[in-house]
C-alpha cells in the first residue's frame, strides 16, 4: 500500500516537472520571438534610415549641380573679375564679422590689394561688386533702368515702408516727382530765418561746455529740430518728443540694421524676432514713429481747421538778394553739393523760371495731395516723413561733426574760414542771407573738401537685372549681381584728388575741378535717385556751421589718421566726434 502511495506521488511530480518544462519550453520560444522581433524591427529602421540617406545625398548632390548650372552664367562672368579668394561654400563671409570700425577697416585695406577699379566679393551665394571708376558709377547712377536697391535695404522695411529710399517702378516715380519741387530753391530761401534761429539755439548750448566732449549729439538734435519746423511746419513750441531723443533713437537703429547686415544669423526675420535686438526694435520704432505720427497729426488739425498752407512763389527772392533764382552756390563749377554739371529734377525749375508757380512745404504739400486719396495715401505719407527726417538728419549730422573735426585739426584753414566770415559779417552778430551763403566761398570749399573725404553715405547699393558692360574695363557684370558704388573709395582716387588722404580745401578751386568727372564727387549720389534733400542739406549746413566758427573756435587733439571711421548706414567715428571749443572775439571789418 505505502508503495503505491509512493509511486502515485512520484507519477504526479515528474507530471508537474513535464508541465514545467513544457510551459517553460513555450516561454523560451516567445522570448526568442520577440527577441528576433526587435532584431528584425531594427534591422528594418537601420535599412530604412540608411535608405533614406542614400537617396537624400544624390538628391542635394542633384540639386546643387542643377542650381550651379541655373547660375553658370553668373560664375563665368564673376570669374573675370577680381577679387580676393573667397571659402567655400562662404566665400569672403568672414571679413564681414567683427566691430563696425574693424570692417570698414578691413575691407578698405582688402580693397587695396587690387589695381582695378571693380573688384568682386562673395558672401554665401551673393556676389557684391564694388565699382568706383566714375564712368562705371556714371552708367549706373545716371541709369532709368538700374534704380532697384539691394536686397539690404529690407531690413529699413519696418521703419521707412515703401519711402522714397526703398520703393522703386511706378511708386517711387510718382512720390518722387511729388516730393522734389518741395525742396526746390524757392521754398529753401523762406527756411532761411528757421536755419538761423536754430543756429543761434545751438551756440547756445555749445557754451555750456568747457571740457571735450562729443559734438555729434548737438548736431544731431539741432538738425532734427530744423527738419520739423521747416519741413514739418511744426513750431518748436508745440515739439512733444525732443530733437535729441528722436536723434538717439535713430542712431541705435543705425546699429540694428548694421548688425543685420553683418551678422548673418540675424538676416532671417524667424530668428531676428527671438532676439533681444527685435525688442529693442520696437521700442525704438515707438519713438521713432511716435514723433512723426504726433507731426502729421498735428498739421492734419490745422489743415481742417483751415488753417492756410505756407507757399511760396517761384519768383520771389529776398529782399537783400540782388540775384533772383540763383542757380549756382558760391564755388564756380559746384552746384548744391554736386558738379554743375550734373542735372537732376530738383534743377528743372531753377532752370525755368518762368510764371508764378506756387510751391508748398514738404508736409503741406503731402497733406494737400492727399485728399480723397488719390495721389497718396495717410499711410505713405507716413513712410515718407520718416523717410526725410531720417535722410534729412542723420546724413547732415555727420557731416557738420566731421567738418567741426577737420576745422579742429587744420588751425591753419580754419583761419581762413574765419578771416571770410570776418569780411561778410565784421562785427556784427546778425543773421545769414542767402546771399551771405553765396560769398562763403571758401567755407564751402572745406565742406566739400569734407564730404569728400568723409562721405556721409559711403556705399550706396543697387540690384542689377541685365548684364552690364563696364566703360572702364570692358568687364560684364551679370544680372543678380549686387553692385555696390563705394563712394568713399572713388573719392580717394590718387588719379583725380593728389594726395588723396590730406585735407585740402583747393581740390574745388575751379581750375583744379574743370576738368574732373562730373560723377568723381558724389556725396549725394547722383541721377534720377540723388539725393531729393541735396540743395536744403547745403545751405542748412552753411547756416550752422559759419554760426558756430562766428562764435567759437574749434580744437581737436586727434588727426584724420587716428579717426576710427565706422559704416553703420551712415559714415561716422567709433570714437565720437570729440572736439574742445574757446570763445571767439570778432574782429572789426576794415574800412
Amino acid at each position: 500500500m505505502v508503495v503505491l502511495i509512493s509511486d502515485f506521488f512520484q507519477a504526479i511530480q515528474k507530471e508537474s516537472r513535464d508541465r514545467l518544462r513544457s510551459r517553460l519550453g513555450r516561454y523560451k520560444d516567445v522570448t526568442m520571438s520577440y527577441a528576433a522581433a526587435e532584431t528584425v524591427a531594427q534591422a528594418s529602421t537601420w535599412g530604412a534610415s540608411s535608405l533614406f540617406y542614400v537617396l537624400l545625398v544624390p538628391a542635394v548632390v542633384v540639386w546643387y549641380a542643377y542650381w550651379r548650372m541655373s547660375r553658370r552664367h553668373l560664375y563665368e562672368l564673376a570669374d573675370k573679375i577680381a577679387g580676393p579668394k573667397g571659402l567655400p561654400l562662404i566665400g569672403n563671409a568672414l571679413d564681414f564679422t567683427g566691430g563696425s570700425d574693424d570692417i570698414f577697416k578691413r575691407i578698405i585695406k582688402r580693397s587695396e590689394e587690387f589695381s582695378d577699379s571693380i573688384i568682386k566679393v562673395w558672401i554665401g551665394p551673393r556676389l557684391l561688386v564694388f565699382l568706383y571708376d566714375p564712368s562705371d558709377v556714371e552708367l549706373i547712377l545716371s541709369s532709368h533702368v538700374h534704380i532697384d536697391k539691394a536686397d539690404e535695404y529690407k531690413f529699413f522695411k519696418p521703419w521707412l515702408g515703401d519711402g522714397l529710399l526703398i520703393s522703386t517702378g511706378q511708386k517711387w516715380r510718382s512720390h518722387r516727382k511729388l516730393i522734389a519741387p518741395t525742396f526746390h530753391l524757392n521754398v529753401l530761401k523762406s527756411f532761411i530765418d528757421l536755419f538761423n534761429a536754430n543756429s543761434r539755439a545751438v551756440v547756445d548750448k555749445l557754451k555750456k561746455e568747457t571740457g571735450e566732449f562729443d559734438c555729434h549729439d548737438y548736431m544731431s538734435e539741432c538738425t532734427v529740430e530744423i527738419l520739423l519746423e521747416t519741413a514739418m511746419g511744426v513750431s518748436k513750441s508745440t515739439q512733444d518728443r525732443s530733437g535729441f531723443e528722436y536723434a538717439m533713437a535713430v542712431m541705435k537703429m543705425c546699429d540694428i540694421l548694421h548688425l543685420r547686415h553683418t551678422k548673418i544669423w540675424l538676416r532671417p526675420d524667424l530668428l531676428f524676432n527671438f532676439t533681444q535686438y527685435a525688442k529693442l526694435q520696437n521700442n525704438l520704432l515707438d519713438i521713432i514713429h511716435g514723433l512723426t505720427k504726433k507731426v502729421i497729426k498735428r498739421k492734419k488739425e490745422e489743415f481742417k481747421s483751415g488753417k492756410k498752407l505756407a507757399s511760396f512763389e517761384s519768383e520771389v527772392a529776398e529782399p537783400s538778394d540782388p540775384v533772383k533764382n540763383t542757380q549756382t552756390t558760391s564755388v564756380e563749377g559746384l552746384s548744391f553739393g554736386q558738379s554743375s554739371g550734373l542735372k537732376d529734377d530738383l534743377d528743372v525749375d531753377d532752370d525755368a523760371a518762368v510764371g508764378q508757380k506756387k510751391r508748398l512745404a514738404f508736409l503741406d504739400l503731402l497733406l494737400e495731395s492727399a485728399q480723397g486719396g488719390v495721389v497718396i495715401s495717410d499711410e505713405e505719407i507716413k513712410e515718407q516723413v520718416d523717410t526725410i527726417m531720417f535722410e534729412g538728419h542723420d546724413t547732415t549730422a555727420a557731416g557738420s561733426s566731421f567738418f567741426l573735426s577737420a576745422m579742429g585739426i587744420h588751425q591753419d584753414i580754419q583761419d581762413k574760414v574765419v578771416e571770410e566770415l570776418d569780411n561778410i559779417f565784421g562785427d556784427s552778430d546778425r543773421p545769414a542771407t542767402f546771399q551771405d551763403t553765396l560769398e562763403m566761398k571758401y567755407l564751402e570749399r572745406c565742406l566739400m573738401e569734407t564730404l569728400r573725404m568723409f562721405p556721409p553715405v559711403p556705399i550706396i547699393a543697387r540690384q542689377l537685372k541685365q548684364d552690364v558692360t563696364m566703360p572702364s574695363s570692358g568687364k560684364v557684370v551679370p544680372s543678380g549681381t549686387t553692385v555696390i558704388v563705394a563712394t568713399y573709395k572713388l573719392h580717394r582716387r590718387a588719379d583725380i584728388y593728389p594726395n588723396p588722404d590730406k585735407f585740402d580745401p583747393d581740390n574745388f578751386l575751379p581750375e583744379r575741378s574743370a576738368n574732373r568727372h562730373y560723377y568723381a564727387f558724389v556725396p549725394f549720389s547722383a541721377g534720377p535717385r540723388s539725393c531729393v534733400g541735396r540743395k536744403y542739406a547745403m545751405l542748412k549746413l552753411k547756416i550752422i556751421l559759419s554760426t558756430i566758427l562766428r562764435n567759437f573756435r574749434v580744437h581737436s587733439d586727434l588727426k584724420e589718421s587716428d579717426f576710427k571711421l565706422q559704416a553703420d548706414i551712415i559714415l561716422k567715428r567709433a570714437e565720437g566726434f570729440k572736439v574742445r571749443l574757446t570763445p571767439r572775439k570778432r574782429m572789426t571789418k576794415a574800412c
